[in-house]
């Protein structure tokens, strides 16, 4: 192919996306793959005070910096590297640091928004939706969230209930109609896996 192959992985927070991206990895080769995270891409909130950002609704829309995202998938399928933010999660902004992303002939752009914008469902050529039952995603993102971001038990548990589930249920579930391929029972489907393995080695 003379242009990158470009997968949207999407799902809700905890679905198993992660899952899904690391087999497209191991199918094509860690070489030719360029991942983009969404979750690097939320906005900058440099210029709040810590206690607003703390306020900030993650799981909607409006916290992304979809300019950037739509530019930087761009720069990759034009070839030219790009130099991906990294959000901290315990300071509520992006970090100073950002991580080198170079071009390569499959592109996945995972995020639980993933296939919200018409303009990036355009430049996909496979768009792929993890679904998962709401109880073992909300126990998966407890995990991640209480381990690896510094949150607390009962932080986690209001979040999901004041924005989590409301924001997944009127702007993430509602995207799985825009995609090729829906893998139920989340990251842990091998067969459903297998099947988009195979769909891909065929593609490319």
């Amino acid at each position: 192919m003379t242009s990158p192959f470009v997968i949207g992985v999407a799902g809700g927070s905890g679905s198993g996306k992660t899952t899904v991206t690391r087999r497209v990895i191991e199918t094509v080769g860690a070489g030719g793959v360029a991942v983009l995270n969404q979750d690097n891409y939320y906005r900058a909130q440099d210029d709040i005070p810590f206690e607003a950002r703390l306020k900030t609704n993650y799981d909607h829309p409006a916290a992304f910096d979809w300019v950037l995202l739509r530019e930087h998938l761009d720069a990759l399928l034009a070839g030219v590297p790009i130099e991906m933010p990294e959000y901290d999660f315990t300071q509520h902004t992006r970090s100073r640091e950002a991580a080198t992303v170079l071009p390569a002939p499959v592109v996945v752009l995972e995020g639980f928004f993933a296939l919200y914008d018409p303009e990036l469902r355009e430049r996909m050529h496979l768009k792929v939706f993890v679904d998962a039952d709401a109880d073992v995603r909300f126990i998966r993102r407890l995990m991640r969230d209480t381990q690896e971001r510094g949150r607390t038990l009962d932080s986690v548990i209001t979040q999901y209930l004041e924005f989590v589930r409301p924001m997944h249920l009127s702007f993430v579930e509602p995207t799985k109609r825009y995609a090729d391929v829906i893998i139920p029972h989340g990251g842990m489907n091998e067969p459903a896996l297998d099947m988009l393995a195979a769909r891909i080695r065929t593609t490319i």
